[in-house]
């Protein structure tokens, strides 16, 4: 993995070797890490200008954690035909199993069709509408599957106004965002919407909010890295939240059971870490001129990015499956490819970024401790700053290497680190594993193409 992820490829006759010439004629890329790179200052110095803009932007951001809701009274465009899903657009017929059981999950969910046979006629019928979370202001791990009457929570952007939203998370195993729909995976849903996200809801409007910048600096300060790793994250959410559920009324079994959740649920805090990152990301889309990447994102079959001066253009391409740490009883040829928002991390600079702050992570993931303060190090060499707010002790609390540059990517080859939780290739069956990935290169040349078209010259 590592090798092909460094190896740059060899340019293509024709057109296409035409069209990245003319983008290295304009300064926006390179054909190497050692090879001459010729940047006129116009171009450059434009360019560098709004990626300050826009990495700016997101090292402002103050995510605050302010509510749960349901997903149809507030996310935008949100209606009951609609299913949310991770990752770039996708058809039905081409959604990977996992997603496609988690589709089928969702219609059962909302008591579309009786059985899964009739929800996946329905899903294959037109009447369900499919869009990316990522158009709806919201991000979702693995499948990402949310719909109308799911709850979600609510994220507010206290710098620039904007709001995001993800669903709670279920817990690790055979759960609805790895495609599993059985009814104990059912059941367990419908008693996080009853019971869970009212409480927690209650919680976090008694609280006035959670300062989500602060959390996240403290979960990387005690082993954490903010995707894979949310231990310490979920620990700091659960003190937090305690004493306001403990005043909410409830009645004491449901109490304990969700005081219960936080103790066994390791990832809780991921889902609003998630959300999160996105809402400081998206104050930094469509700044005219910028390269940065605002999103990262898969869907089980494509791996697609977004760029700030790029409009709402997607770029994608097939995604990698992940290596990595599997469950007894699986191995890699049950892996379905890369899945998921949660890479939305790595887009705001944690997870695999931050991997030097957690270096247990790689007895879930794989790799040696040595590999994951690597992994952050090579990240400074394609981003454009540094958060200062999420300081990696290891590094002397350096900040986290930020606004990642397609231009740095193509020229020098090397693209982003992800760590991740692996899906089985079939609907139905869950997670059993985890692992790293990277993103396909391609994805990067595209886009610079078409930055290299789209920007003044």
């Amino acid at each position: 993995m590592e090798t092909s992820a460094k190896t740059v490829p060899t340019l293509p006759p024709g057109p296409a070797r035409c069209q990245r010439a003319a983008a290295v004629d304009q300064g926006f890329a390179g054909a190497g890490r050692t090879s001459y790179w010729w940047v006129p200052r116009r171009v450059s110095v434009a360019i560098d200008r709004a990626n300050q803009e826009a990495a700016g932007r997101i090292l402002e951001g103050q995510p605050i954690l302010t509510d749960v809701a349901r997903a149809g009274d507030v996310i935008p465009g949100m209606a009951p035909d609609l299913i949310l899903h991770a990752g770039p657009p996708i058809t039905w017929d081409r959604m990977s199993g996992p997603l496609r059981g988690a589709v089928i999950g969702g219609i059962l969910y909302e008591r579309l069709a009786a059985d899964a046979p009739a929800a996946e006629v329905l899903a294959a019928s037109g009447r369900i509408r499919f869009a990316p979370c990522h158009e709806h202001a919201a991000v979702g791990p693995m499948a990402g599957v949310t719909t109308a009457s799911m709850p979600v929570y609510v994220v507010e952007n206290r710098r620039f106004g904007n709001r995001t939203y993800s669903t709670l998370n279920e817990g690790y195993g055979k759960v609805l965002r790895y495609g599993a729909y059985s009814q104990d995976v059912l059941d367990r849903l419908r008693w996080i919407n009853e019971v869970l996200a009212p409480a927690v809801g209650a919680a976090l409007r008694a609280l006035g909010g959670v300062d989500m910048k602060t959390l996240i600096a403290q979960q990387l300060q005690m082993g954490d890295e903010g995707h894979n790793r949310n231990k310490a994250g979920s620990a700091l959410l659960a003190r937090q939240l305690a004493p306001a559920l403990a005043e909410a009324g409830l009645p004491s079994a449901d109490l304990a059971r969700v005081l219960r959740y936080f103790a066994e649920t390791d990832l809780a805090v991921l889902n609003p870490v998630m959300a999160s990152c996105k809402a400081i990301l998206d104050p930094a889309q469509g700044i005219a001129g910028s390269t940065l990447v605002t999103v990262m994102a898969r869907n089980g079959t494509d791996f697609g990015i977004r760029v700030s001066g790029l409009g709402d253009r997607w770029f994608t391409a097939p995604a990698e499956v992940p290596v990595g740490l599997f469950f007894p009883g699986y191995t890699q040829a049950d892996a379905n490819p890369d899945i998921g928002d949660s890479t939305i991390t790595e887009t705001a600079g944690i997870g695999a970024f931050a991997m030097a702050a957690a270096p247990a992570i790689v007895q879930f993931v794989g790799g040696t401790p040595q590999m994951a303060l690597e992994a952050t190090q090579e990240m400074y060499e394609i981003t454009v700053a540094e958060n200062s707010a999420w300081g990696i002790p290891v590094l002397g609390f350096r900040g986290t290497p930020t606004g990642i540059d397609i231009r740095k990517v193509v020229r020098t080859g090397i693209t982003p680190r992800v760590n991740t939780g692996i899906a089985h290739r079939q609907a139905g069956i869950g997670q059993i594993g985890a692992g790293l990935v990277r993103p396909p290169l391609a994805c990067f040349e595209a886009a610079l193409e078409a930055a290299a078209a789209a920007f003044p010259r």
